[in-house]
């Protein structure tokens, strides 16, 4: 997906230079202690996740201005509305780091429309035009699959919105898929900028969907496939939304995935929550995959030709959609 490069946001500002330790400082009080609790955890098919995921893939690269793009957005609008009569598509036209003009689509569906009580839960749809970080250099300015980086996290998504049909939430809830996400500038470019990754939370953030649109908080989902990956508690989400990851972290031990939900604080990342947290103010916490054994720190084929269906595991998904399902299901 994206993005990022491993580096705080440009627009986290210096306060946040406390997260680029690989650990956050020690504070004067203790870590609130993780206990088990009798909760039952929600109902979450993988194969359906992966089903999905699968779909999103044949597609081929969903490259802004492609036809796979194109064709994508389609069957994500026809997807959803099978699962909510609320679905909004929302074009826009963005400038890339090149100066290429993007037509894009954020594409938004609600649940429980009426409810002032609302919970966003986002991941992007693109994928990325440049396989930048592969080590065969043939194939640095090819796009990618973008299993793991854009599909997985829309899969499980399609998957939420699924069972929130069957079970509607207590409260409101409102999927984004965002698009424009992963057109930063390839590495070898010489580019020197900002903003020019997250391109439709940008255009989203300033304008929602929704006039004057707000949450509880927002949940985004990126690289959330791999096997056995594991997610940290990384440095922009700490900043912005503490509490916010405590909960969904609690939540994964609580219901049996402390393998994957790590309480380890990790650098602060350029991420769609970003401009979330800082344009629209909704605390906004990244469910990421680290890698503590690559350079980067992401998932080992991040921005490579290797990005594929060979590399998402069913039981990754399953972790981390049946704790986010249930974390919603809270809610009250």
């Amino acid at each position: 997906m994206r993005f990022s490069q491993f580096v705080l946001a440009v627009l986290v500002f210096a306060a946040v230079t406390s997260c680029k330790q690989k650990s956050a400082p020690k504070t004067d009080q203790p870590e609130p202690e993780v206990k088990a609790q009798a909760i039952k955890a929600a109902d979450f098919n993988a194969d359906s996740a992966m089903f999905f995921i699968e779909k999103q893939v044949q597609f081929g690269p969903r490259v802004p201005n492609s036809k796979a793009q194109a064709n994508c957005a389609a069957w994500l609008e026809k997807t959803l509305k099978k699962y909510s009569p609320q679905v909004i598509v929302q074009p826009f036209t963005a400038k890339a780091w090149d100066g290429t003009s993007l037509k894009c689509k954020n594409i938004i569906a609600s649940f429980n429309p009426k409810s002032t009580t609302r919970v966003l839960l986002c991941s992007h749809w693109d994928s990325r035009p440049y396989a930048d970080q592969d080590p065969d250099t043939i194939m640095k300015r090819t796009p990618i699959d973008g299993a793991n980086d854009g599909a997985s996290g829309v899969g499980v998504l399609l998957e939420i919105a699924r069972q929130l049909k069957v079970v509607p939430a207590s409260v409101g809830v409102d999927i984004l898929l965002l698009d424009g996400e992963d057109y930063g500038a390839p590495q070898d470019a010489g580019f020197v900028g900002s903003d020019d990754w997250a391109l439709g939370s940008q255009y989203w953030s300033r304008y929602p969907h929704t006039p004057s649109y707000s949450a509880r908080y927002g949940i985004l989902l990126d690289m959330i496939g791999a096997e056995n990956a594991v997610f940290t508690l990384e440095g922009t989400t700490m900043y912005y939304a503490p509490d916010i990851a405590q909960k969904v972290w609690n939540m994964g031990t609580s219901i049996g995935y402390s393998d994957y939900f790590s309480q380890d604080r990790t650098n602060g990342l350029t991420d769609d929550h970003v401009y979330i947290n800082q344009l629209r103010q909704i605390p906004t916490i990244d469910i990421i995959q680290h890698d503590q054994l690559t350079k980067s720190g992401f998932y080992k084929y991040w921005h490579t030709s290797k990005d594929n269906l060979d590399g998402i595991s069913k039981l990754t998904l399953m972790a981390v959609g049946q704790t986010v399902l249930t974390v919603v299901r809270s809610e009250k």
